[in-house]
């Protein structure tokens, strides 16, 4: 456009969209951003931060219960909310879902019946009729895996001889072995470490009668095939051999050759307590945790063990108790959160603010900033098992978990740190310096990034009997590596940097055929596909590539008719599902994203998906991401362990949206100004 000498027009006004039906002011985007901006530095914490809810599912209330029936120890009234939560998520079938929305699984249905059955109610109760149905039509109990199962038999319920073992002797494996501790995902080992401690000491409660689920074995529990079944199709297996394995431990315990066990035991024990400190509680994750005090009970702690207490404190501080209800669901209830996300939701919301054109002088930026330094990882833990002689650096997602640090959350605090001055420069320059460093000695030999380890991907682990729950290992992901691709070239880094280039060839390997990336830690190939297509544009690839034009395209075709896009945690189960879902606010964010940095500034798509952003924003600025007729549930965009674990981060429809907004905003008002210019 050339420039005029009667009536210039604006920058704005230049840059309205030119949709004809779908024309959207860009004044309607400003203000929205406007809103979004003051909405989420409302909820920064007095002391700098911000930490929204993440929720999970009915596992965590069921172990809850089940845990203080075990130890005899708990609130009642807390206890009494947790069932009220369970029942609240019961659902039309009778059984409980991974996932709002998602179909019932067997291991909630056993445990939310047996956490039913200790606090007080009958089998023949209706609601009781109906989850027994649903268990008992899905195989009953011998169908759930080695977690719960063993969780049974402190009650009881199942038998330890048929439980795969998990001897506390894995500790005692050196580095060097082909298996050890540390060739297993760092969550794993959390959880692993304490639960062996447990079946080695096999605690038992006996329960009355009523309370117990023998019903819930198809033809009783003394017709039950209680062992895992052999592979018969592949009898020469990996399964087949650690089952093999597996019945040899078990015959070893059961005429007590076990040398080494009380050696084990202590070490176990040891590597435990070590990592109790500057953390909140062991991994400061709740599987990691709640074994842990049943472990510490195994071991003769008691009740008022310093260690104890300690550890019950951490544990209870995940519950969220509502004795007066909420809004949306009046009830009495208590729930639990797997962990708190405090460092990664800083990082997330000081990024999008700072997009969002927040000063990068604001007070409260700079207070985020020193909050979030403060944090800093300064003691070797687990990854440097395999990490030799880097200096520690980098930040882990909780409020202190020292041992565990994750690639992840480095990757984005240090751009949340690039978007502000800090007077102490200096000390900041040094400490994401650190963090950089650390990153680079994180690199996985095929060039992407894990979370939590180096070149976790030994996947004969996977066939192990106890590695049932679907998370033994921690490989390298396109969505992290994506993301590191994004920060780095906000330190100045390019391809023409071998270690950048590996990275970007292990992103483009990786691509689908559709042109999706697939998303390891958010729902799904939405998620995957944008911080792949964010870190790409950040490294200066052309947009016109093939493999980008290509995952535009997808992009594109799995856009919902109301203009948003969705995909449910369904995707990972059924990949041909990638990309379908009700439309919600965070997704719909990245979907436009992932389009921005493609290049795609003006399609009808780019239009409709932020036309559906400012249409469903809030006078005060918030989005909802609540699933109709579900009490008040949140859709999961976050994935803990595809197939087995799913997570809704409560601030992901708050910055994502601000971020999309801010990122369409800035590129309508950049091609604007370029034509007035020409």
């Amino acid at each position: 456009m050339s420039r005029t000498t009667g009536n210039p027009q604006t920058s704005a006004q230049l840059a309205q969209p030119r949709f004809g039906r779908l024309d959207l002011g860009l004044d309607q985007v400003v203000d929205g951003i406007r809103r979004a901006k003051d909405w989420l530095l409302g909820q920064q914490h007095p002391d700098g931060y911000w930490c929204g809810e993440l929720e999970a599912d009915v596992m965590l209330e069921a172990d809850y219960i089940f845990m203080h029936t075990l130890l005899g120890t708990g609130d009642p009234g807390k206890m009494q909310r947790a069932m009220n939560e369970i029942l609240r998520h019961q659902n039309e079938d009778g059984g409980w879902s991974l996932y709002p929305g998602g179909p019932s699984n067997i291991n909630y249905g056993v445990k939310s019946y047996l956490a039913l059955k200790l606090m007080g109610w009958s089998a023949d109760h209706p609601l009781m009729v109906k989850a027994r149905d649903w268990v008992l039509a899905n195989g009953g109990v011998t169908e759930c895996n080695t977690f719960t199962k063993i969780y049974l038999c402190a009650m009881g319920q199942y038998d330890y001889d048929a439980v795969p073992a998990v001897p506390p002797e894995i500790v005692l494996f050196p580095n060097w072995f082909y298996f050890n501790i540390y060739e297993i995902s760092s969550w794993s080992r959390g959880i692993l470490v304490p639960l062996s401690i447990i079946y080695a000491k096999k605690p038992f409660k006996k329960l009355a009668p009523e309370q117990g689920i023998e019903e819930l074995f198809v033809g009783g529990r003394a017709n039950a095939k209680l062992h895992l079944k052999w592979d018969k199709k592949n009898p020469i297996s990996w399964r087949n051999f650690f089952l093999f394995t597996d019945r040899m431990i078990h015959w070893f315990e059961r005429v007590h050759i076990r040398p080494l066990r009380t050696m084990a035991i202590r070490k176990a024990e040891k590597w435990m307590l070590e990592r109790f400190e500057k953390s909140d509680g062991l991994g400061a994750i709740y599987p990691a945790m709640l074994n842990s005090i049943v472990a510490l009970r195994c071991l003769d702690y008691s009740l008022d063990d310093p260690q104890m207490i300690r550890a019950m404190d951490e544990f209870e501080n995940l519950g969220i108790d509502c004795p007066e209800g909420t809004p949306e669901y009046p009830t009495p209830t208590f729930r639990m959160q797997p962990c708190f996300p405090p460092v990664w939701d800083t990082a997330q919301a000081m990024y999008a603010l700072g997009e969002a054109g927040v000063s990068r002088n604001d007070p409260r930026m700079l207070k985020a900033a020193d909050w979030i330094l403060s944090k800093e990882v300064r003691t070797k833990g687990d990854w440097a098992e395999k990490v030799k002689n880097v200096e520690p650096g980098g930040w882990y997602f909780e409020f202190d978990n020292e041992f565990y640090p994750d690639v992840d959350d480095t990757g984005q605090v240090l751009m949340a740190l690039n978007c502000v001055d800090n007077p102490r420069e200096r000390y900041q320059y040094e400490v994401c310096q650190r963090a950089i460093n650390w990153i680079w000695a994180m690199q996985c030999r095929n060039g992407g990034w894990a979370a939590f380890d180096k070149d976790n991907t030994k996947t004969i682990f996977q066939y192990i009997p106890f590695a049932d729950h679907n998370a033994m290992l921690d490989p390298p992901t396109v969505d992290i590596t994506g993301r590191m691709l994004e920060m780095l070239a906000q330190y100045g880094f390019t391809r023409k940097d071998p270690r950048v280039e590996k990275a970007v060839q292990f992103i483009l390997k990786e691509q689908e055929s559709d042109g999706s990336w697939f998303g390891r830690w958010g729902v799904n190939y939405l998620y995957g596909t944008f911080l792949v297509l964010r870190g790409l544009e950040a490294m200066g690839m052309w947009n016109h590539e093939p493999a980008i034009q290509q995952a535009a395209e997808w992009i594109r075709m799995v856009q919902n008719t109301d203009g948003g896009w969705g995909e449910t945690c369904g995707t990972y189960d059924d990949p041909n599902q990638r990309g379908i879902g009700p439309s919600t606010p965070s997704q719909t964010a990245w979907a436009l994203l992932g389009l921005l940095a493609a290049g795609d500034t003006r399609s009808d798509s780019v239009a409709k998906g932020v036309r559906w952003l400012i249409e469903r924003q809030h006078e005060d600025g918030s989005w909802d991401e609540l699933v109709p007729g579900r009490n008040g549930e949140s859709y999961y965009t976050g994935t803990g362990f595809p197939r087995v674990f799913y997570l809704g981060y409560h601030l992901y429809k708050q910055y994502f949206p601000l971020l999309a907004l801010t990122t369409y905003e800035r590129a309508m008002t950049r091609e604007a100004a370029e034509q007035a210019a020409v």
